[in-house]
């Protein structure tokens, strides 16, 4: 009997070792890894540079407070503003925690307290971040959510009139590609409204970028793609390519709604994770490599367009290496047999295949996983036909 709480139905592989794009199990099977520990390791599992750059800090000084100055912490958040819209930047440990900070931050500079966010959407599990989230099944259970959340309905620009003689609103909070809500990307005109509704209100605009963030979608960040001016922007996963960290990027214009006192943690920004941010953000930032990831994505969203063209496939959708596959019926069985055949990959949804592959794999690892796509997907239909 295990000691830990069962919060996961956990598939019965347990990972060993893993390289790159490939991880292998404690029996010495491999799999191409589709999943990344839901698009963490975006340079692929153990990356020589971060590696080494977590080894030699480990040798150094691993944590101390807060209360020091902390030169990592300084570069670090220099690189982000410099590849963002924003100006300062906050450092926590997890997506969740950076979702928290960017509602304390949008209300108290504000002095509002209503935030808009969408269906679908998936903000964290913490109270705010459930409260934020627009799925009843996160909530399930837990009494009473944090109040002054409205939900609209997601990629419908006319939703923002039923909120037009609101007051008190501090911001509008959506993902640009909704992730765990079926990777859903938002559309033109949707996200004009947004901004429109932003203005019309004085609201700020926070943009998650959890799962979309730190080159996954062949930018920077993916608001980039929509011509968007977020206000803050909440970064974690890809951040430190496995290491746990997250970050709230927010506008100068907010400066003193986070002074001394009015925010904190322990662990955060601690050395051992800047080390790990630092090595990962001077790759992945370089035009070169984010023009190569957006160019791999091109080609395996063309590639699955081509080869998935059966009718239990109903979408392919996504952008850069961040790719959501629709299909007729649950997902979970095809799941199970492309691990069978060696490939990792997750749901969004019952009904949707995510991929979520390293910004470094090789076309030619994108073509063998399209081969195990289309082999489970046939031997599935001609199941159940």
């Amino acid at each position: 009997m295990s000691s830990l709480f069962q919060t996961y139905s956990r598939w019965d592989i347990d990972i060993k070792k893993a390289k790159g794009t490939m991880a292998e199990d404690e029996n010495g099977k491999t799999y191409l890894d589709f999943i990344q520990g839901i698009a963490v390791s975006n340079l692929g599992h153990c990356h020589e540079a971060v590696t080494e750059a977590v080894k030699q800090q480990l040798d150094s000084v691993w944590h101390v407070s807060n209360l020091f100055q902390n030169a990592l912490q300084e570069e670090a958040a220099d690189q982000l503003a410099a590849h963002s819209n924003g100006d300062l930047v906050f450092f926590c440990n997890s997506g969740a925690e950076a979702n928290e900070g960017a509602i304390k931050l949008a209300r108290k500079a504000t002095g509002k307290t209503k935030i808009v966010t969408f269906l679908r959407s998936f903000h964290g599990r913490t109270y705010a971040g459930m409260a934020a989230t627009g799925q009843d099944k996160i909530k399930t259970g837990f009494g009473p959510m944090l109040e002054g959340f409205h939900y609209l309905p997601y990629n419908d620009p006319s939703a923002f009139e039923t909120l037009k003689d609101e007051e008190g609103i501090a911001a509008v909070m959506l993902e640009t590609i909704q992730g765990e809500g079926g990777v859903n990307p938002a559309n033109t005109d949707f996200l004009e409204a947004v901004q429109t509704f932003c203005s019309d209100k004085q609201a700020l605009l926070i943009i998650d970028e959890i799962q979309t963030g730190i080159g996954r979608t062949g930018k920077g960040f993916a608001y980039e793609h929509f011509g968007l001016s977020p206000d803050i922007i909440t970064v974690a996963k890809g951040l430190g390519n496995g290491f746990p960290v997250g970050a709230v990027i927010g506008k100068k214009t907010l400066a003193d709604a986070f002074t001394p006192g009015s925010h904190g943690t322990t662990f955060g920004g601690n050395m051992l994770a800047m080390a790990a941010v630092n090595a990962t953000l001077q790759i992945v930032f370089q035009p070169e490599f984010l023009q190569e990831a957006a160019e791999k994505g091109e080609y395996l969203l063309a590639l699955l367009q081509a080869e998935l063209n059966g009718p239990f496939v109903k979408q392919i959708r996504g952008k850069g290496l961040m790719v959501g596959i629709e299909c007729d019926g649950p997902v979970s069985h095809i799941i199970s047999e492309l691990q069978t055949l060696g490939l990792l990959v997750l749901p969004a949804g019952p009904n949707v295949i995510r991929l979520l592959p390293p910004l470094t794999v090789s076309k030619d690892e994108l073509s063998s996983a399209v081969g195990k796509l289309k082999q489970a997907i046939a031997q599935h239909t001609a199941v159940n036909r």
